[in-house]
């Protein structure tokens, strides 16, 4: 039997159109997108169709269109319904057709969702078997064809609650939650090597944590999505001291600066009026559930990743 009849592996996939293993399982989760046939030993298999469909998911994704709708598309462009009980049909987040059709908008929706939430759940798995290197495939993978920011929102947040969620449940998982941070951590430094701006004589963007503050994690996404976007952006992390903050600021003259606080402990606004007052200004954005309600003036609250782009964008030439 020719490769062709019995089907292709991912591997010999990941050769033939130039796309990473740990891509294709993505799209497989979050998509639906995956091998339809099943092997004499049982092992799934990509056929000619699979691959029509997968380059077409390629071919749309260069000219533009986000992941989730060049998957809707390719999915679309099925040349045969998989016959009831096939691996295709019983897939999580795959389609027929007719269930694609602007008429069933909603539809297409729910599946797009469940996949999101394979995603995290496969991440959820490989954390909790201290998988390194699945934790990261998954990671890099989801980065590489969502981007920092629906990789933050869908799989990033729902996995961290879930683990967090068990640790209330059990008291275990600190270990768990360490891994998944660290391999997180990582992914989103090799993001932004990727997709860092050269020097381009802007005035950059400031990131940290408030003092005393050791949660780090969102700062690292915000650069990482704001790389993404040709921003220039300084990081100075953990437990950053108002006067390093001070003295960061008159040497970078930042258009933004974005200052995290996830605790109420670190959330004194108090030390901001010391901050130095550059000519042009900085817009100051703050992040996080550690800071009070009340604001100084002029002093900008978000409490989404969204916002928190949005405000810094607005700063931007």
């Amino acid at each position: 039997m020719s490769e062709e009849e019995a089907g292709y592996g991912i591997g010999a996939v990941s050769r033939l159109l130039g796309v990473p293993a740990p891509t294709l399982r993505t799209w497989n989760l979050r998509y639906g997108l995956g091998p339809s046939r099943r092997s004499a030993g049982g092992h799934r298999r990509y056929d000619s169709g699979d691959l029509d469909r997968l380059r077409e998911m390629q071919r749309l994704i260069a000219e533009g269109l986000p992941p989730s709708e060049a998957a809707r598309r390719a999915r679309r462009a099925r040349t045969a319904t998989p016959p009831a009980g096939s691996p295709a049909a019983a897939a999580p987040g795959s389609t027929t057709p007719a269930s694609t059709t602007p008429a069933t908008t909603a539809t297409a929706s729910t599946a797009t969702a469940s996949t999101a939430t394979g995603g995290a759940t496969a991440l959820v798995r490989a954390a909790y078997a201290l998988d390194s290197h699945a934790v990261t495939a998954l990671l890099d993978a989801a980065l590489a064809a969502e981007g920092v920011r629906s990789t933050w929102e869908r799989l990033v947040l729902p996995a961290f609650d879930a683990v967090c969620r068990r640790q209330d449940g059990t008291g275990a998982g600190i270990d768990v939650e360490h891994l998944l941070s660290d391999r997180l951590l990582a992914a989103l430094h090799g993001h932004a090597l990727r997709q860092a701006p050269g020097p381009r004589g802007r005035r950059p963007v400031l990131l940290a944590c408030a003092e005393e503050e050791q949660h780090t994690l969102p700062v690292h996404a915000l650069s990482a999505a704001l790389a993404e976007e040709g921003v220039e952006t300084r990081l100075l992390g953990a437990r950053t001291p108002y006067a390093a903050l001070a003295h960061a600021m008159r040497r970078l003259h930042p258009a933004a600066v974005f200052l995290w606080s996830q605790q109420e402990s670190t959330g004194d606004t108090a030390p901001l009026a010391g901050l130095p007052r550059l000519r042009p200004a900085a817009r100051l954005v703050l992040g996080g559930r550690g800071w009070p309600e009340t604001l100084p003036a002029g002093v900008i609250r978000v409490d989404t990743f969204r916002e928190a782009l949005s405000q810094i964008r607005r700063t931007l030439p």
